[in-house]
């Protein structure tokens, strides 16, 4: 497994301000071996980065010999594919393909996809949607981009998260095998399943080969809602049945961490606890 930090986790990492060249030094210099880069709308790396500013990013990391294979966004929040107004849900569709484009201008194999949403927690403009419409919305948003993710060789990565959507690992492994695409698979988070309910190991192994890559954080179950995420070894995840878990289903990829927001020391921390993790 190879041990990696999101570029979300630097100081101006979500505004898409840090410089790449100084998050692989500091990926680097505190222990790590990879790191996930994000697209934005704007910023460092964002929608409109062409090939040739990709192909710098490729040299880069391999003369500073930082690995990435996945690559995440925040797009799918702010322009939902399953938004009631359906003109939103087509420029997230659009923005998606575009994504997918840079992914490959990237030679990164991974796109970490949030697939709609019942709500967003974080929206207060965001319109509920009903369950059962959410759930074709998706499955139909998806469809029009299976095809470009199978000829771009792109891993389309569902995570799991805060969206109230695909709740359970029978259905997030129902839904993902529906697609009848090798290219379509789960990106899991652990921590989040501690947020939103569920057990990590019993995920991991449900979902088994539809894992294409991991995100780890932590939570503590007696704090609760979103105060409840923590430093890595200060929660309630059982690091051991997970880890466990992950290696009998085989998994050999990416285990990185999302931490936020950043803060003095987090890369450290976070580092030497993922060694005591990952063995």
């Amino acid at each position: 497994m190879v041990k990696c930090i999101s570029y979300w986790s630097f100081e101006g990492g979500v505004e898409q301000k840090k410089g790449l060249k100084d998050a692989f030094f500091e990926a680097k210099e505190t222990g790590y071996d990879g790191i996930e880069l994000t697209i934005g709308e704007t910023g460092i790396l964002n929608i409109n980065s062409t090939k040739e500013e990709c192909r710098e990013i490729i040299d880069l990391a391999k003369r500073m010999d930082i690995y990435y294979s996945s690559v995440a966004s925040g797009i799918p929040w702010t322009y939902s594919l399953t938004d009631n107004d359906p003109d939103i849900r087509k420029k997230g569709i659009e923005y998606v393909k575009k994504i997918l484009n840079i992914t490959r201008f990237l030679e990164a194999d991974n796109f970490l996809l949030i697939p709609g949403a019942v709500d967003v927690f974080f929206r207060n403009d965001y319109e509920k949607v009903p369950y059962d419409i959410c759930f074709s919305r998706s499955k139909e948003s998806i469809r029009e981009i299976i095809t470009i993710a199978e000829d771009l060789d792109i891993n389309i990565c569902i995570e799991n998260v805060a969206n109230k959507f695909l709740l359970s690992p029978l259905e997030m492994r129902d839904f993902i095998d529906s697609f009848n695409s090798k290219k379509v698979g789960s990106y899991l988070d652990i921590g989040n399943l501690l947020y939103t309910g569920g057990y990590p190991e019993d995920w991991i192994r449900i979902l088994g080969k539809r894992i294409k890559a991991v995100h780890v954080k932590d939570y503590k179950l007696s704090v609760g809602g979103l105060e409840g995420f923590c430093d890595l070894l200060e929660g309630d995840v059982n690091w051991v049945e997970a880890m466990k878990a992950l290696k009998d289903v085989g998994y050999d990829g990416t285990i990185t961490a999302e931490m936020m927001p950043p803060s003095e020391g987090l890369l450290e921390r976070t580092s030497k606890a993922m060694d005591k993790i990952m063995g």
